[in-house]
């Protein structure tokens, strides 16, 4: 009986360890990395589970990042800094170690249950000791351990698409930002050739050579120019502090110097091909790999759920109690185990059922919407790559040339008198408005790049998929809390 005893022990306590699942120590950052390190800048990283760097790591980071705001910020950098500094990434990735607690939670055996009794009659004093656990949580580990590992695969997917946008967010807040810097340059030029025009105007006017309807003329031009260069003032403002926001930075780190111009406009042979794109993003996408492991969780679910709804609370305890005569001081042990049987009169899984096919109905359409969105997405993501191109090359190498043969074209023509200094200036503005069309032109080329990126290998451009609230909800029941 006691080799028994011991071999009963030995199991219960291979079994405690077994059901005791650990938790990453990094937060999973790792495993999130291992989606995202292939299309974020070389040397980005994640940041540290909050409390578990040392202050030396910290003055490290904090050393790296004044070294990168010393110099002008390129788009690399500014996602380098985005990715360590913003707290509404922190905030995603610590949810993420909280789902990962949860299933380590979820896979760890309940305690067993130690019930003591002691009674006392007339002549008689019995003790009992019995020890009880569930029973099902214990033969269905290996199978909860699979899903919810699958659970965890799809959050950590989900997580990697948060990292992957908010680069995304970044990078087109920076493209944003320089193209303002650059086109409040070109009106704050515009603003001087109208200024110039307007003092002009007003100096010749009060000698009797500027008749009152051309000098007023000239002040509504000047007076548009200065309207155009606050808005271009406010709007460089503004996406410099959307930047800013973006990259976690506020106070003196905040006066961070941009670089002048925009990227130049990749050569045509360097361009992404729109011929595999939809076959790119079906295979690529973090989105579409989510729900797909989402649909294999539920589908492999759906033959356990009828099951752990009518038989979920089986128990199996074992007793030993002694009763002892207080008269004779004679001890009686009797042992023997117990087993704990739902019988299904009432419940017998039907509803638990038809909620899970409604369940793998769902996470079906899920991932077939997602498909067909993808593929969408790609092909619209890769036309606007495509035809932005063509027209900010358009501007650069056509459009743009030809303002500024025309504005020497004009200085040589006005050195030549053969026309005034009104058309001089007024060819000026255009000069300055075609350089405005042409940034604009290039910015919007570069947006669409970050898009059609996100199109083929993150998710849904500019928006966040949704995670399936199915998994959510099932990661924290198992089949043996199902009834």
């Amino acid at each position: 009986m006691k080799h028994g005893t011991l071999r009963l022990t030995s199991l219960l306590g291979a079994l405690v360890l077994a059901g005791c699942a650990s938790v990453a120590p990094d937060g999973l950052r790792s495993a999130v990395d291992s989606h995202t390190a292939a299309r974020l800048p070389a040397g980005s990283s994640l940041p540290p589970p909050e409390g578990s760097d040392t202050a030396e790591q910290q003055q490290a980071t904090r050393t790296q990042i004044a070294q990168w705001l010393s110099q002008p910020v390129d788009a690399d950098t500014a996602v380098r800094i985005a990715l360590l500094r913003n707290p509404g990434l922190q905030t995603q990735l610590a949810q993420l170690a909280r789902q990962d607690a949860q299933r380590a939670q979820s896979l760890t055996l309940f305690n067993p249950t130690l019930t003591l009794g002691r009674f006392v009659n007339g002549h008689e004093r019995e003790i009992e000791r019995q020890l009880s656990f569930n029973l099902v949580q214990i033969i269905t580990l290996p199978w909860r351990s699979r899903w919810q590992g699958w659970q965890l695969e799809q959050a950590t997917l989900t997580a990697a698409q948060q990292v992957l946008l908010h680069a995304a967010d970044t990078r087109r807040a920076w493209l944003r930002a320089v193209a303002a810097q650059q086109s409040l340059q070109a009106s704050e030029r515009m603003h001087e050739a109208a200024a110039v025009g307007g003092e002009l105007a007003r100096r010749m006017a009060l000698v009797g050579n500027f008749s009152k309807r051309d000098q007023a003329q000239e002040l509504r031009v000047q007076h548009d120019a200065a309207a155009q260069l606050a808005r271009a003032r406010l709007t460089a403002a503004l996406e410099r502090e959307q930047l800013a926001r973006l990259m976690g930075l506020w106070g003196a780190q905040a006066d961070f110097v941009l670089p002048a111009q925009l990227p130049a406009l990749p050569p045509a042979n360097a361009l992404h091909t729109g011929a595999d794109a939809e076959a790119t993003a079906l295979h690529e996408r973090l989105d579409v790999r989510a729900l797909r492991r989402d649909l294999d969780t539920s589908a492999e679910r759906s033959g356990f759920t009828r099951v752990g709804a009518l038989f979920g609370d089986i128990g199996a305890s074992y007793s030993r109690n002694t009763s002892t005569d207080r008269a004779t001081r004679h001890d009686e042990v009797t042992r023997g185990w117990e087993l704990d049987i739902p019988l299904p009169l009432f419940d017998w899984g039907g509803a638990a059922a038809a909620g899970t096919r409604a369940q793998l109905q769902h996470s079906s359409a899920l991932l077939r919407d997602a498909a067909l969105r993808a593929r969408s997405e790609a092909r619209t993501s890769w036309l606007r790559y495509r035809t932005t191109w063509d027209l900010a090359q358009q501007q650069r190498t056509e459009v743009l040339p030809l303002a500024q043969q025309m504005q020497e074209e004009a200085v040589y023509r006005y050195n030549g008198m053969f026309i005034s200094t009104w058309q001089l200036l007024a060819q000026a503005r255009s000069t300055a408005q075609a350089v405005t069309t042409a940034t604009d032109a290039q910015r919007d080329f570069w947006l669409a790049d970050v898009d059609l990126q996100l199109a083929l290998y993150s998710t849904s451009p500019g928006a966040a998929a949704a995670a399936p609230a199915s998994s959510t909800a099932a990661s924290t029941e198992s089949p043996a809390q199902g009834h």
